[in-house]
Order: structure tokens, then C-alpha cells, then sequence
């Protein structure tokens, strides 16, 4: 399992020590040679981190995180849901969860209940396409 902070340092390369380490893991994971299990809490911490403490802007953060959990060696049961919910944040001014949430419901079929607008307008848009 892949920690949040692992991820971090190879995305920021910024730490002489762990930055090369963690470039190094993700080569592997790249191509295939290791396997790294990123779970959406752990997902979810890095586009809040890089967003709100590194000012990483929303288009970056979703390509930097749509490429790595493209790797080969990452497991994730839910992997075209959290790209999904990703290629949201470029589009819309949503966060993380909520999109995670509204890509959910629909690959499932699901209605979802909410008080957040920013879902209930993705639901509209999504009806509105469709119709």
C-alpha cells in the first residue's frame, strides 16, 4: 500500500533524500516490475495537499494523478471510477469527493442523495447531454 507522502515526493521532487527513492519505486511501478495499492482516502489526501498546501493548480494536480494511477503496477478495484473522477476536476469547480461520488453513482446506476449543488449541477448537465 502507497502512503500518501510517497507520492507526494515523486510528484514534487523535492526532498534530496526520498524524492529519488520514491522515483525510483514508481519507475517500477510504471512499467509493471512492482505493484503499488493506492486507495481512494489516499488519493483524495493528495489532490487536497497539492492543491491547498502546494498551490499546485487543479489541471496539473488531475493530469499528474490520472498518469500515476495509469501505471501498470497500481491496483485499485475502482481505477476507471478515480479517473474519472480526476478528468471532473479539470472541467469543473468540484472537489475530490464529490466527484469520486457522482462517477460512482453513475457507473452503478445509482441516484444519489445529497445537499451539495456542485453534484446536483453535474447531474443536470449529465441529463441534459443525455436528453
Amino acid at each position: 500500500m502507497t502512503d500518501v507522502n510517497v507520492i507526494l515526493r515523486y510528484l514534487l521532487a523535492d526532498h534530496p533524500e526520498f524524492s529519488p527513492q520514491a522515483a525510483q519505486f514508481f519507475e517500477q511501478v510504471r512499467n509493471g516490475a512492482a505493484t503499488a495499492l493506492i486507495p481512494e482516502g489516499v488519493l483524495v489526501e493528495c489532490v487536497y495537499v497539492l492543491m491547498k498546501f502546494y498551490a499546485v493548480p487543479r489541471p496539473e494536480v488531475a493530469e499528474k494523478l490520472s498518469q500515476v494511477i495509469s501505471y501498470r503496477g497500481v491496483v485499485n478495484p475502482n481505477r476507471e471510477i478515480l479517473l474519472e473522477a480526476l478528468a471532473l476536476l479539470t472541467r469543473h469547480a468540484i472537489d475530490i469527493v464529490d466527484a469520486m461520488v457522482f462517477v460512482t453513482a453513475q457507473h452503478h446506476g445509482w441516484t444519489t442523495f445529497s445537499f451539495d449543488q456542485d453534484i446536483h449541477k453535474l447531474e443536470r448537465e449529465t441529463d441534459d447531454s443525455a436528453g
